[in-house]
């Protein structure tokens, strides 16, 4: 794996568990273990730059799941399937690693960019959703409005979890947006 490939997954890791303001370049060299020149060679912009990037590919790669996801399924059933793809990352860390996403947009004041592209990330999660919804029927307004719930609705479960470190509000927010879903659709979840 390159430099800036481990750099970013790094990146990523400790966002998750730390935060942008605890993520440190000491913590990425560390884990990364990669040289200080590296980062100044493959991040110029620094620690600002490399958060960045680091949300930019940590949003691609959970768009292309979502999409991966809602493409064989109705969308209350692919809802109702988010709770337990979050269990998973929650539970093998002890409650430790949330959303990376998340904490960069929580991280505007030590990267703007990252927040801005946790934002992008945000709103292209809204727009998969909505489309696929749309495609169920479900009129553009209404998806869209949907798609936003799920999104916000999930995010903060997680964040719940993290804090009560315990996956009941997530198991209770994918069970009631896959029910409200199913409302919009007439399509009752796959067991």
């Amino acid at each position: 794996m390159a430099a800036r490939d481990r750099l970013v997954d790094s990146a990523i890791d400790l966002m998750r568990r730390y935060g942008i303001a605890g993520t440190g370049i000491s913590q990425l060299l560390e884990q990364s273990g990669i040289s200080r020149r590296s980062i100044y060679l493959n991040f110029p912009g620094g620690k600002s730059e490399l958060v960045a990037e680091a949300t930019r590919t940590a949003g691609q790669a959970s768009s292309a799941l979502i999409r991966t996801i809602t493409a064989g399924a109705d969308v209350a059933s692919c809802v109702a399937a988010f709770p337990a793809m979050w269990r998973e990352v929650l539970v093998s860390s002890d409650f430790a690693a949330g959303c990376p996403i998340v904490a960069a947009a929580l991280g505007r004041s030590e990267s703007a960019a990252a927040a801005d592209v946790a934002g992008e990330t945000f709103t292209e999660w809204e727009e998969i959703l909505a489309t696929r919804l749309q495609a169920e029927k479900v009129a553009p307004e209404t998806a869209r409005s949907l798609a936003t719930t799920i999104v916000a609705a999930v995010e903060g479960a997680v964040v719940m979890s993290l804090a009560t470190r315990s996956t009941a509000p997530l198991e209770r927010t994918g069970k009631q947006l896959s029910d409200l879903v199913a409302t919009h659709t007439g399509k009752t979840p796959a067991a």
